[in-house]
C-alpha cells in the first residue's frame, strides 16, 4: 500500500506543477489589473507605478520565477482586491465551502446507498421504479434551474426560507438541498447497478439457502463488494463540491470558494485565483489518495 500511495503522490505532484504553470499564464491573458483597479482617468505613469508595486511590470517568465520561489516558501502573494495574503482569503472561503460540502455529501451518501441498495433488492417493484425515476431526474436537472425553482417556490411564494446569505441555519437549507440533488441521482444509479450485479453472485444464493435474512444480505454481504464503483463516484462528486459549487454559491450569495474564484477572475486578482486553484487541487489530490486507500481496504487484491 505504501508503494501505491507513493506513486499516486508523485503523479499528483507532477499534475499540480502542470496545473500551476497552465493557470499562471492563462490568468495573465484576462487583462491588465491596472486598468481595472485604477480610475478611468488614471495616467500611464500611475499605471506603471501600480504594476511596479505589484510586480506586474517584469516579463512573464520573471514573474513566474518569482511566484514559484515564493510558493516554495509557502507565500501565495497578496490579494490585489483586499490587500491581504491571498491564502488567508482562500482559507476564509473554504471555511464556508467545506462544511457545506461535508453536510451535503454526508446526507447524499447515506440516502443514496440505502435507497439504491433497497431499490436493487426490490427490482421491478414500485419502490425501485420510483427511486429510478427520481434519481434520473436529479442526475439530469441542471443546478441553476433547480436553484431558481427552489427560490421561487420556497422563498418567494411560500416565504419559508431566505433567498440568500448565511446568517442563520435556515440560510443553509436551500444551498444544501440544491447541491444534494445531482450527486444523489448519480450515486443512486451506480449503487443500484452495482448491487444488481452483486446480488446474483453465488455467495448471495448460498446465504439465502442458509436462511440469512434480507438485511444482512443487503448491507453486510453484498454492499461491500458493490462499493468499489460507488466510491469512485462519491469521490468525484465530493471533489466537485470541494471545487466550489460555482453556480449554486453565486445564486445564493454563499461566500464559498466557487464564488470567490468567479469574483477573483472577473477582478483579475491573480494571486487569489492561483491560491484558490492550488489549494483546491491539493484537496482533490488528497481525496484521490484516500479513495485509493479505501479501494485497497475493500479489495486486498489492489494492494498488489
Amino acid at each position: 500500500m505504501t508503494r501505491l500511495i507513493g506513486q499516486r503522490a508523485i503523479a499528483s505532484l507532477l499534475s499540480l506543477m502542470g496545473l500551476m504553470i497552465l493557470v499562471f499564464f492563462l490568468s495573465r491573458l484576462t487583462g491588465d489589473p491596472a486598468v481595472l483597479f485604477l480610475p478611468i482617468d488614471a495616467t500611464e505613469q500611475m499605471k506603471q507605478q501600480f504594476r511596479a508595486l505589484h510586480g506586474l511590470d517584469a516579463p512573464l517568465i520573471e514573474q513566474f520565477g518569482r511566484y514559484v520561489w515564493d510558493l516554495v516558501h509557502l507565500d501565495f502573494g497578496e490579494s490585489l482586491r483586499k490587500a491581504r495574503p491571498a491564502i488567508d482569503v482562500v482559507l476564509e472561503a473554504y471555511a464556508w465551502t467545506l462544511p457545506l460540502a461535508l453536510i451535503t455529501m454526508g446526507l447524499v451518501v447515506v440516502a443514496a446507498i440505502v435507497l439504491g441498495a433497497l431499490a436493487a433488492f426490490n427490482i421491478g417493484g414500485f419502490f425501485d421504479r420510483l427511486v429510478s425515476v427520481v434519481s434520473l431526474i436529479g442526475a439530469s436537472a441542471p443546478d441553476f434551474w433547480i436553484a431558481i425553482v427552489a427560490i421561487v417556490v420556497f422563498s418567494l411564494n411560500l416565504a419559508w426560507l431566505p433567498t440568500s446569505g448565511v446568517g442563520t441555519p435556515m440560510h443553509w437549507v436551500l444551498p444544501v438541498a440544491v447541491l444534494f440533488v445531482r450527486p444523489f441521482g448519480l450515486i443512486v444509479q451506480v449503487v443500484r447497478g452495482s448491487m444488481l450485479s452483486a446480488l446474483t453472485a453465488p455467495y448471495v444464493k448460498t446465504a439465502r439457502a442458509k436462511g440469512v435474512k434480507n438485511g444482512p444480505i443487503i448491507f453486510i454481504h453484498t454492499l461491500r463488494n458493490a462499493m468499489l464503483p460507488v466510491i469512485t463516484v462519491i469521490g468525484d462528486q465530493a471533489a466537485a463540491l470541494l471545487n466550489g459549487a460555482v453556480v449554486v454559491e453565486t445564486i445564493f450569495g454563499f461566500p464559498g470558494i466557487g464564488k470567490l474564484m468567479i469574483d477573483s477572475i472577473l477582478q483579475r486578482d491573480f494571486n487569489v485565483v492561483l491560491a484558490a486553484i492550488m489549494v483546491t487541487a491539493i484537496a482533490i489530490f488528497l481525496m484521490n489518495i484516500l479513495i485509493d486507500i479505501a479501494y485497497s481496504l475493500l479489495d486486498p487484491r489492489i494492494r498488489h
